[in-house]
Order: C-alpha cells, then sequence, then structure tokens
C-alpha cells in the first residue's frame, strides 16, 4: 500500500471531457452528480469527514458542479444498484467490484469510462484496468485496491516442528501429518456456502491453472483436471487431519476462529484486517504473512473497487471528471490512508506503512478479480454446496463437479 509519497494531480483532470454526454442543471446553473459509495471505511464519522473533504474540494476545483456523495450500506447493495439502474434513477456514479460490471455491460445500463482514466491509464495498476474492462473498454475508475494473502500462527508450526512455512500446496500436505500429531488442522478452509468462493475454493483452482468458465463463457470449466485436482487436494487434507473437523460449515471470519483460538495453522486468503485480528489473538511475534501458493500459477484473490457512470446519467460530463478526481494520485492515497485498503496506482500510496501491509503488498503484482461473467455470482451458488457435499464425505471430488457444472451449463444456456 504504502511505498511512495502523493503525486499532484494529473493535468487533464481540471479540463472538461469533451463528448461524454449531456449534462443535468439544477435551478442555479450546477450539473449535479450523486454518487453512491460504500463503508470502505468503516469508522462512521471518518468516512463522512473523508467524503464531506472529496465534495468541498472537488466543487472549489469545479464551480459548475454540486457533488452529493451518499453513503450506503453494503447489505442489499447489488439489488439497490440493478434497481437504480433498470429504474434510471439514484445515482450518476456508483462503487461497484469487477464482478458486477459484466452483466451490466449485457444489459446496456452503464457507460465506459476510457477518456476519464486516459490522462493517467498508465499510472493505474494493469490487473486493476483488465479487472474493469470488458469487450476492451474500460468501464471503472479504479479508487483503490484489495488483496489477500496466507496468513501463518509460526507457534504452532515450531511446536510441531514444521521448520519452514510452507509455499506450495504439496508443501501443505507434505506438514499436515506433522500438525495432525499435535491435533493442530494445518488449514482453516471456509467451506460454508455463505463463504465467497473467492476467498475458498477458487484460490485453489486458479493456482493449480484452472478456471470456472470456458474460454467462450458459455460452460463451466471447474469440473475439468485443474478443478478436480484441487477438490481432491483438499479431500486429501481432510483424511490425513489437515482440516478442522467443521470445515464444511466454517466461515471465513478470523476473529474467535479455530485460526485466532490457536487450533489451526493458517487460512490462505486473508485479508489484512485478517491478520492484525490474528495478531491480537495470538501475539503478532506469531503471525507471518506469506506469498501466493506456487502452483501452476501465483494468483492472490484482490480486486479493485471503481467508480462506475450509470449510461442514464444527465451529467455525464461532470460525472467523469469526479470520477477522475476521486482515483487521482492525491486522493486514492488519501483514501488508502484512511481505509486501510492499498491504491490501484503504481504511483501512488498512503503516506505509513506498516510491516503488515508491506507484507501484503508483496502479493499486488499477483492480483485476480476472479473470472469476469455475467453469472459469476449464480455460479458460486450453484457449486458451493456441491464442494460442501464433498466435504461431508457424500460424493467424490468428480462427482462433487460434475453436478455443479451441469446445473450451471443448464443455467448459462438458460440465459442465452
Amino acid at each position: 500500500m504504502r511505498k511512495v509519497a502523493v503525486a499532484g494531480l494529473a493535468a487533464g483532470l481540471g479540463v472538461t471531457l469533451a463528448g461524454c454526454g449531456s449534462s443535468s442543471s439544477g435551478s442555479d446553473g450546477k450539473s449535479t452528480v450523486t454518487t453512491w459509495v460504500y463503508p470502505v471505511i468503516e469508522d462512521q464519522a471518518k468516512s463522512k469527514a473523508f467524503w464531506d473533504k472529496v465534495e468541498k474540494d472537488f466543487e472549489a476545483k469545479n464551480a459548475g458542479v454540486d457533488v452529493k456523495i451518499e453513503q450506503q450500506p453494503w447489505d442489499g447493495r447489488q439489488q439497490k444498484v440493478t434497481a437504480a439502474l433498470a429504474s434510471k434513477k439514484g445515482f450518476d456514479l456508483v462503487l461497484l467490484g469487477p464482478d458486477q460490471i459484466p452483466q451490466y455491460v449485457e444489459q446496456g445500463t452503464i457507460a465506459p469510462l476510457d477518456d476519464a482514466i486516459a490522462a493517467e491509464k498508465g499510472s493505474f495498476r494493469p490487473n486493476a484496468i483488465s479487472a474493469l474492462s470488458v469487450g476492451g473498454k474500460v468501464y471503472g475508475v479504479p479508487i483503490y485496491q484489495t488483496i489477500t494473502a496466507p496468513i501463518w500462527n509460526k507457534k504452532v508450526l515450531d511446536e510441531a516442528g514444521v521448520t519452514e512455512v510452507p509455499k506450495t500446496w504439496e508443501e501443505v500436505l507434505a506438514a499436515a501429518p506433522k500438525l495432525a500429531a499435535e491435533k493442530i488442522p494445518i488449514f482453516m478452509y471456509p467451506g460454508a456456502p455463505e463463504t465467497s468462493l473467492n476467498l475458498s475454493f477458487y484460490p485453489i483452482l486458479w493456482s493449480n491453472g484452472g478456471k470456472v468458465f470456458s474460454p467462450d463463457g458459455k460452460k463451466a470449466a471447474f469440473n475439468g483436471p485443474e478443478g478436480v485436482k484441487s477438490l481432491q487436494f483438499l479431500l486429501d487434507l481432510q483424511k490425513a487431519g489437515g482440516l478442522p473437523g467443521n470445515a464444511a460449515t466454517l466461515t471465513n471470519v478470523i476473529e474467535g476462529s479455530p485460526l485466532a483460538q490457536g487450533k489451526v495453522a493458517m487460512y490462505h486468503a486473508a485479508a489484512p484486517i485478517g491478520a492484525k485480528q490474528l495478531a491480537a489473538a495470538v501475539g503478532a511475534e506469531n503471525v507471518v504473512v506469506g506469498g501466493p501458493f506456487e502452483g501452476a500459477e501465483k494468483v492472490a484473490f484482490g480486486i479493485p473497487g471503481a467508480l462506475v457512470l450509470a449510461a442514464h446519467s444527465k451529467s455525464a460530463d461532470a460525472a467523469k471528471k469526479l470520477a477522475a478526481y476521486i482515483g487521482s494520485a492525491e486522493v486514492a492515497a488519501q483514501l488508502s490512508a484512511e481505509s486501510g485498503y492499498f491504491t490501484a496506482r503504481t504511483d501512488a500510496s498512503a503516506p505509513s506503512a506498516d510491516a503488515t501491509a508491506k507484507e501484503f503488498e508483496k502479493s499486488l503484482e499477483f492480483a485476480f478479480p476472479g473470472d469476469a461473467h455475467a453469472s459469476a455470482r449464480q455460479v458460486m451458488t450453484a457449486l458451493a454446496p456441491e464442494i460442501q457435499s464433498a466435504l461431508q464425505g457424500k460424493k467424490t471430488a468428480q462427482q462433487a463437479l460434475d453436478d455443479a457444472a451441469k446445473l450451471v451449463d443448464d443455467q448459462l444456456a438458460a440465459a442465452g
């Protein structure tokens, strides 16, 4: 997050973006830009202060624009955004993740933002821009970047005689019996279906070279050899005592978890806050942040949070200027400092750094947001219960994945 001091605003941010659509004016002749944001900054008072300052500072530089930044709850976000876009009411800009974008592109309810980032495109992380692109067009201005990484309780490794922190899944499996002999599972796998597969099964699948969808996006691909290898790994680890007995119903919450209680050695897809929670529970000296597990590929789940433009906006010119301003080096660094997330830029980060943040920062180059597909979330709903069934001993790895693939293929065919 945090290695470069704030850069100045790009010169292009102060000029009017041409060819961006019409503007909506109030009775005072100003263009109004309504923006929906979410609790990226968890402290409500700090969040309000930050966004109030963004409004004030942008309006001071753009006298003809009235900015209204409205803080929304995470709960029900998808439904509310979809309804607002369908009704063509509610916002001009909205904060979204890349997995939400393809479906809105298909529906024609959001507009490209290539011209909003054109002047500074080279300053954004390439994997952030690619994550927000559909059909060669960019549909979001990145304003922050998340990343996940494995976190370990080094104390339980040491007590079991595991002197080297495993770096591959094979090493995890090889070390599992040593910890199992001490009644310590090596891997806190969160198999509860409500846990996002981006934070459970998918990182294993991706590291083995697997994909969720076929190249044309019309069929499931997770039941191929890479997927079977990934799920069989979990079953083999389970057999070796490497998973908690309740892995099929565990979530990825760190506080109060077996990992925080010193009863498990590792969780593979933790956010920085998870590492801090583990440190509070077992002592910072016992926490090790690892890199993505090495396999066919090195992949760490991480997504850019981005401002997306509603296609119905009547203040598109002003909205694009605002999105570019919030995504600028100056504001992105401030948001990083307040939120604890990383910036999506290579030329700016928060002015302070701690050891944990620096370790997570090493995984940013491997950030992957998941497969961009309009049905990505529906696929998780179909696949997660089948993985749970395998963990509960009801199905083999191949059976579970094939059953999920049949359901997904039928859904994709019905969707056209």
